[in-house]
């Protein structure tokens, strides 16, 4: 190895020592981690919301009596394949919440005084070692380049993620994160107003006097089919996003 290639290492050397030992690097890394993690746990409460939402629905009936026969239906049923869909991203989300929280504990372990400290030690003794070849056998330089590589892969590694993570995340994905956060929080409105309209109309249909019954089964029967248009929409706008 020549003289200058020694140099630019050992330069190379310096700046990893000196950034090891620079807060900020931790700091902002530390920040966008606590971000994308807060980011999954909201994410995982809408969609356990909306798991429960269709849950309720996929419970409630429906009575209506088409030509003095009657007849029961549970159009909530028709967004059984959607909760399936929900019950799976929930648990994807959820992992992600448990990635991004192993990587805060990996920040706070790899940017501890102790773990730099280490590695500075490391950079030194392989840059003494790169300049004093005759000092050391060709295995025992070896093995002390190959530690000081892993040592810096381990301490910049999480770092490098988790900046490089909030950026792609700044650049694609946020105008499509806001907004697929605020259709899935509206479609689990949507829904629970379905719920509520539905309940109300078949405990009112019990109520009414039989002279009434013929223009309450009509009612139900349109009221039916808007419920099923609206699951419908809903399951589509979920499944979007």
């Amino acid at each position: 190895m020549s003289n200058p290639q020694r140099a630019a290492l050992t330069l190379l050397a310096l700046l990893l020592a000196i950034t090891a030992h620079v807060s900020v690097l931790d700091q902002r890394s530390l920040e966008y981690t606590e971000a994308g993690l807060q980011r999954a746990l909201i994410t995982f409460g809408v969609s356990r919301g909306l798991n429960g939402v269709i849950s309720v629905l996929q419970g409630t009936e429906v009575a209506i009596e088409p030509a003095g026969v009657g007849v029961t239906f549970a159009p909530g049923q028709i967004l059984d394949p959607l909760n399936d869909l929900v019950e799976r991203f929930s648990t994807v989300v959820l992992f992600a919440g448990t990635v991004f929280g192993i990587q805060r504990m990996a920040l706070e372990v790899t940017s501890a005084p102790f773990f730099s400290i280490s590695l500075s030690i490391a950079l030194m003794l392989s840059v003494f070692l790169m300049w004093n070849t005759q000092k050391a056998k060709p295995a025992v330089r070896a093995s002390v380049y190959k530690f000081c590589i892993v040592m810096i892969i381990i301490r910049f590694c999480i770092p490098i993620i988790a900046l490089s993570g909030e950026l792609i995340y700044q650049s694609f994905l946020e105008p499509q994160y806001q907004q697929s956060s605020e259709k899935l929080i509206s479609a689990s409105d949507q829904l629970n107003d379905i719920e509520q309209e539905t309940k109300i109309e078949t405990e009112q249909g019990s109520l009414f006097d039989r002279a009434k019954k013929l223009y309450s089964s009509a009612s139900k029967t349109l009221k039916f089919q808007n419920n099923l248009d609206d699951f419908k929409q809903a399951a589509e706008n979920i499944s979007e996003h």
